[in-house]
């Protein structure tokens, strides 16, 4: 695992964002010490939200001179207005729409990387985080092609599957694996749920009373925070923009039921993008419990074999496309 200072980071942040610097204005970013830097990420965030300066302000702990100056200087560096102003009323200009998802993943990144909470393996996203009562969520990215060295012929099948239907989860190339897989659907109000199949994990682990009563809820919030949770949501941003197949293997506890004690588990999560019959955008995820994975951190002797109950069992006869 590679270590960066703050500095770097942060400047590969603005990178990735897409913060364009005007040869004029380079000795301007030069210039900027790193936590100057951040704020005026978190001014723009900030005042984006709100639309108001003087809440803004207030909610920054800073002064209307500080937040005006940080965004005169963002648009400066960008080469782009970010806020109209009229009568005192805010609101964003369409780049300052384009900027915004960006300005708080830079925010949530920072965080989550300050606390140790995000970092890379392997050039791959990789999230760790535990809470005081023992729980914990430990989640590394890995390259598609290792799962043609597991003993998962099932996520193998799948992403055949997926690649003969072009990803049209009513197409009959799907319809053998689609028992396994749990659908989700992208709202205002963010990723439901809105199929889980009978042979899926969360089947398996909750109920079908459970997942009957889950469809058409969010995600759950899970423990670690708002930064967190947004770099948790990475894997879903990026399969659905990318439409690339993305593959993680999870450590976690999770309940059994409502107010349980959670219990550890730990899976390998295959996300694939997908269309619905009207064309609009599908999510589909293979969560496959294993204990052959390969997590920073730990050896093959912390990861336990699921329980037959809750393996996944894929017939062999029902292989279409290998095995």
């Amino acid at each position: 695992m590679i270590c960066v200072p703050l500095t770097t980071m942060l400047r590969m942040l603005c990178n990735k964002a897409k913060l364009r610097v005007p040869v004029i204005g380079f000795e301007l970013l030069s210039d900027l010490t790193n936590p100057l830097l951040f704020e005026m990420v978190r001014s723009f965030s900030m005042l984006a939200q709100e639309l108001n300066l003087s809440h803004a302000v207030a909610k920054l702990g800073s002064t209307r001179q500080t937040v005006r100056r940080h965004i005169a200087t963002l648009e400066e560096l960008k080469g782009e207005q970010l806020f109209r102003v009229v009568d005192r009323q805010y609101t964003l200009t369409e780049a300052g729409i384009r900027a915004l998802p960006q300005a708080e993943e830079i925010i949530a990144l920072g965080h989550a990387w300050l606390r140790g909470q995000s970092s890379h393996v392997n050039g791959l996203q990789y999230l760790r985080h535990q809470e005081d009562n023992g729980w914990y969520f430990y989640q590394q990215q890995h390259a598609l092609r290792s799962m043609w060295d597991t003993d998962s012929a099932l996520l193998r099948e799948t992403v055949r599957s997926w690649i003969m239907c072009g990803g049209r989860i009513e197409a009959p190339e799907m319809q053998h694996i689609r028992p396994y897989l749990i659908i989700y659907r992208f709202t205002p109000v963010g990723w439901i749920c809105v199929e889980f199949g009978d042979e899926s994990f969360f089947v398996r682990w909750f109920g079908k009373q459970k997942a009957l009563s889950s469809v058409g809820q969010t995600l759950g919030k899970m423990p670690g925070g708002n930064d967190f949770a947004r770099m948790l949501n990475v894997a879903f941003q990026e399969t659905d923009i990318t439409h690339n197949p993305r593959l993680d293997h999870v450590r976690t506890m999770v309940p059994r039921s409502d107010g349980g004690q959670p219990m550890p588990v730990n899976y390998r999560r295959l996300m694939l993008s997908g269309a619905f019959p009207d064309g609009s955008s599908a999510l589909l995820s293979l969560v496959e419990p294993s204990a052959d994975l390969d997590i920073f951190g730990f050896g093959p002797e912390d990861f336990r074999e699921p329980d037959e109950d809750f393996a996944l069992r894929f017939d062999p006869d029902n292989f279409k496309y290998g095995s």
